[in-house]
């Protein structure tokens, strides 16, 4: 047992889970007010303990939800590489990733067999690289459109549209007037796209996610539950693509 007055909290433990033993992060917060086990959209379990808590109790609440791990484990989605073959949605609409054989050159959206493609130019170990660099700018393209638009139905300005890669969040407003967004929204339907940007401009005026916040939603997207929706029952989903590229 780790004593609570060392404040000490091991990096890692593991999980008996089938018989066999998982790998689990263990992550100390000083907000936390209960343990928390959680599998984030990249990377293995995370065991959040308060940081006034004891390890033994961590323990313990570990072991009582290892069939909960074990299943949700099975469900997991699987990191999807940008390779030659893959399927990979774009706006929704899955397209298959098939290599031109070219060393130069830009992505193609087109046609293979009467299904939608995307053609990657470049040697293999960099086609993955390509095709990020090339969605990416497809996002901030639709961001750039989306943002402009629900920032004139609220009356602000977004100082800048930026695009990330994070394993858990969608977008993000500082107050400076900056909004983030994950590049990974473009492979989702466009109307998901636009609800995260609506979401995002009515954060420049409020700040926070209360009554009046998602009344501005409302204002400039009043069809924002459908993307809210997707994004809740589809969106960890997204998070996989491109990981291994």
């Amino acid at each position: 047992m780790i004593a609570l007055f060392q404040k000490k909290w091991p990096a890692t433990t593991e999980a008996l889970v089938d018989g066999r033993a998982i790998a689990v992060t263990v992550r100390v917060s000083a907000r936390a007010r209960s343990y928390r086990l959680s599998i984030p959209h990249s990377g293995g379990p995370v065991l959040t303990v308060p940081s006034h808590g004891r390890w033994a109790e961590a323990e313990a609440f570990l072991h009582r939800h290892a069939g909960w791990l074990a299943a949700r484990l099975k469900r997991a989605a699987m990191p999807v590489a940008f390779v030659e073959g893959a399927s990979v949605p774009l706006r929704g609409v899955g397209h298959v990733i098939i290599a031109t054989g070219k060393i130069r050159g830009r992505v193609e959206i087109s046609e293979r067999d009467g299904a939608p493609a995307l053609l990657v130019p470049g040697e293999p170990q960099h086609q993955g690289r390509r095709l990020i660099d090339w969605l990416k700018g497809e996002a901030q393209v639709d961001l750039e459109r989306q943002v402009a638009i629900h920032a004139e139905t609220l009356g602000v300005t977004a100082k800048s549209i930026r695009l990330r890669s994070q394993s858990s969040r969608w977008g993000s407003c500082a107050s400076s007037g900056r909004l983030n967004f994950n590049w990974r929204l473009i492979l989702a339907p466009e109307y998901v796209l636009d609800y995260v940007a609506a979401h995002e401009v009515a954060h420049l005026v409020e700040m926070n996610h209360s009554k009046a916040f998602w009344n501005k939603v409302a204002e400039t997207l009043p069809d924002m539950a459908r993307g809210r929706a997707w994004l809740k029952a589809h969106g960890r989903q997204l998070m996989v693509y491109g990981l291994d590229s």
